[in-house]
């Protein structure tokens, strides 16, 4: 495994983390879901991300009981606060009383007294960011939280809390948590060039695209049996992806590039989001310890100029780039 700092901070994280979106307290049963931790552990990952509304804290639960026992100053925590987590009127946002009561559920659920992260896992747009930040500060100075960071915000939006960190003594967002694969390169024009120069670090979601990008989705053919896009819990994330035959036929033009540079194509993907410098760790996923296990080995791979420009060339138009794209919800409605 290799290791970056977090941004220009001083926190120093797996270059690759182990996340728990959709399938810890939800897709695979519990005694999978820490065979795949115990794997990430054996592998040399030491950052760990989940979220609240995941699996509606199962996930956080789920979690924690994995990683108990492990000297906790060994690993990296990170959860996030925002979605609706009950029915009622605060039960959701970045008001302070939820962020306030949102870290308490999740450090109780995480079996922790803090996080070294806590993100905001969206833009409230129904909350004054000043009132944001000062929860999140609040929490710091606390010793709840020990860094701070954003997920899917726009590139205006990290600069209006920065200019509200240095003008009212705050600690400074530190992270920056976006989808970001070879499909979708969002970031790559606006919030990007932000994060360099204010030493804000992308640890990025969905490397391999939700699984297109492993090359298993063959143009033509049904989804393999028990993948996300046959499971009718988590289908719906990638069933344009993995519906768009002229797509799948580019990807499938992608593995014989991953054989020359002696990568499986989950590998593949994995190691191109790396070779980005803003990028921080890339979060993986799993529902079988295999699945990390393969992963991993993108650790440390560089990817050269030709290989890079090839794959530019294969995916073409099919390629996201457009910064609009990245969007919170003008109002969150309770679930």
């Amino acid at each position: 495994m290799e290791f970056r700092h977090l941004g220009k901070s001083g926190l120093i994280i797996s270059e690759i983390a182990y996340g728990n979106w959709i399938t810890h307290g939800s897709q695979v049963e519990e005694d999978t879901a820490t065979a795949c931790v115990r794997a990430a552990l054996d592998a040399g990952i030491t950052t760990f991300d989940t979220a609240d509304v995941y699996a509606q804290g199962r996930a956080e639960e789920v979690l924690g009981r994995a990683l108990k026992g492990e000297r906790r100053d060994g690993l990296e925590i990170f959860s996030k606060v925002y979605w609706p987590m009950g029915e009622g009127k605060n039960d959701k946002g970045l008001s302070r009383k939820h962020i306030l009561r949102g870290a308490e559920d999740s450090l109780r659920r995480l079996g922790t007294d803090y996080l070294d992260l806590y993100q905001a896992h969206r833009f409230d747009y129904t909350t004054p960011l000043e009132e944001t930040m000062r929860a999140f500060e609040d929490l710091v100075r606390q010793g709840k939280a020990l860094y701070i960071g954003v997920s899917e915000w726009r590139a205006e939006e990290i600069e209006r809390a920065l200019k509200i960190a240095d003008e009212m003594g705050f600690d400074r967002i530190v992270s920056s948590q976006p989808q970001y694969n070879m499909l979708w390169r969002v970031i790559e024009s606006e919030v990007v060039p932000v994060c360099e120069r204010e030493g804000i670090g992308q640890v990025v979601w969905s490397p391999i695209a939700g699984g297109v990008l492993t090359g298993k989705y063959k143009p033509g053919q049904a989804a393999p049996a028990g993948s996300r896009a046959d499971d009718p819990k988590s289908k719906h994330f990638i069933a344009d992806k993995a519906g768009d035959q002229a797509l799948l036929e580019r990807v499938q033009q992608l593995e014989p590039l991953a054989a020359e540079a002696g990568l499986s194509m989950p590998q593949l993907a994995v190691a191109w989001v790396l070779q980005n410098p803003n990028v921080s760790a890339a979060i993986i996923g799993a529902s079988r310890p295999e699945q990390v296990q393969d992963n991993v080995r993108a650790a440390g791979v560089k990817l050269d100029a030709e290989l890079l420009a090839r794959i530019d060339e294969i995916l073409g138009d099919s390629v996201e780039r457009d910064p609009a794209l990245t969007k919170s919800p003008d109002n969150i409605r309770t679930r």
